[in-house]
């Protein structure tokens, strides 16, 4: 029956194709990024192939940014290994190559259709598969399955709606999921969710979150004072953190009114999608907003209302100029985003209600008072208003946030043992 299943996907991904085609070529006209290496998608590849490959795959920024602390250990206890590091996004490519440059390397993720894992998998021969959160490809995981490729879930999650998604295709993900070699998930429920879809029991494990485990260099700390003393000096800065449509618009409208209150505030824009730089420029000054950006070079001036980021992999060091951030995609239905590296940095962090994709995390820093929460867009403003004229609060705030952080960290070093005998055993 799997067999007859994935048969259907695999013509159902086929059929579709053309279409993810045209897609591509739609997202490429706002982010020309997407118009290149198209034959990597389908396992055509330039680059030569290496002996004792260790293959990693992280869909985006976000996920990107969790394993590098797993990347630079297994560059140091592995040298002999080639690390090939697979995204989907360009975004997520063009962080690779400047954290990493040379020393991995980096193509996108094949599509799941048959002839283009096999061509993939050919070419890397990888020894290992490790895959970060929530990616489950059928094609791929039953090649991994057949070939006899180990296949470890990191990081791994669930969210609801993936959950219930995936229970109707329950005749497929069974025996996907039963392939897998080990599935080292983020809390319990995410556990109880694989074993319900199909995964052994006993391949299945709650780690915890490798995000906490953040490598932050006494650089960012440096270069951010150093922002906050210079280009932003005498400011009260509010940073937006990946935000999303609609938020950039809300954010405007709350510092129309605070700087009435506080005449030296200061909003960062930093939006999630390098594509809406431009976009965001122009909807600001159009609302009569005096807009600098990162890339211009030019100082921020008392008449300065908007500093906005159209730079990316400068985000962290951001964290540590700031007075107060705002974690996007939190006040639109994305589901929140990371914000674990403000947290590490000291500042006070505001969310919105729309936290689904850190749910556990964004629940805890919460009982924790490491992190305040805007259930209402309304009430931004009085928040944002509270924490300017109460230094205690942003302290405590402050110091409980980074305190949340290191208390849970420590899931890096497991996994790492976990991957790391499992490494010796292919070699």
């Amino acid at each position: 029956m799997f067999q007859l299943m994935r048969c259907l996907y695999s013509c159902v991904f086929y059929l579709i194709t053309p279409l993810i085609i045209v897609r591509l070529f739609i997202k490429s006209l706002a982010a020309p990024a997407y118009k290149k290496r198209w034959l990597e998608r389908f396992g055509v590849y330039s680059c030569s192939a290496h002996k004792e490959t260790i293959w990693l795959h992280a869909v985006s920024v976000g996920e990107v940014e969790a394993i590098f602390p797993l990347i630079k250990h297994l560059q140091d206890l592995y040298p002999a290994h080639t690390l090939l590091v697979t995204t989907t996004t360009p975004t997520g490519s063009e962080r690779v190559h400047a954290v990493l440059s040379d020393s991995v390397s980096h193509v996108y993720l094949p599509y799941d259709l048959p002839d283009v894992i096999q061509r993939f998998m050919r070419h890397f021969q990888p020894k290992l598969a490790i895959i970060v959160e929530t990616e489950i490809w059928p094609n791929l995981f039953a090649y991994c399955a057949t070939h006899t490729i180990p296949l470890y879930l990191i990081n791994a999650r669930l969210s609801e709606k993936s959950f219930r998604a995936y229970q109707n295709l329950a005749l497929l993900m069974r025996p996907t999921l039963a392939g897998i070699t080990h599935i080292a998930t983020q809390t319990e429920l995410d556990s109880q969710r694989f074993i319900a879809l199909g995964a052994i029991p006993q391949h299945v494990e709650t780690l915890g979150n490798i995000k906490f485990d953040l490598s932050n260099p006494d650089h960012y700390l440096g270069q951010g004072r150093d922002l906050k003393a210079t280009l932003f000096k005498h400011r009260w800065v509010w940073l937006c953190a990946s935000t999303h449509p609609g938020e950039e618009a809300l954010c405007c409208s709350s510092y129309q009114v605070l700087k009435n209150q506080i005449p030296e505030l200061l909003l960062v824009l930093a939006p999630r999608h390098p594509e809406r730089f431009t976009t965001i420029k122009k909807e600001a000054e159009q609302l009569g907003l005096q807009v600098i950006t990162r890339r211009s070079g030019e100082p921020c001036s008392a008449a300065t209302d908007i500093f906005l980021l159209d730079t990316l992999g400068e985000l962290k060091m951001l964290y540590y100029s700031a007075d107060c951030a705002l974690i996007g995609g939190s006040f639109v239905p994305i589901g929140g985003h990371n914000f674990l590296e403000a947290l590490i940095a000291e500042v006070p962090v505001v969310f919105g209600s729309y936290m689904t994709n850190f749910k556990e995390i964004a629940t805890n820093a919460l009982s924790q008072h490491a992190a305040l929460q805007c259930t209402e867009t309304a009430a931004l403003t009085d928040t944002l208003l509270m924490l300017y004229k109460q230094p205690e609060l942003r302290k405590q705030l402050s110091l409980q946030g980074k305190a949340f952080v290191l208390k849970n960290q420590g899931t890096l070093a497991v996994l790492l043992k976990k991957l790391s005998l499992a490494i010796e055993k292919t070699s």
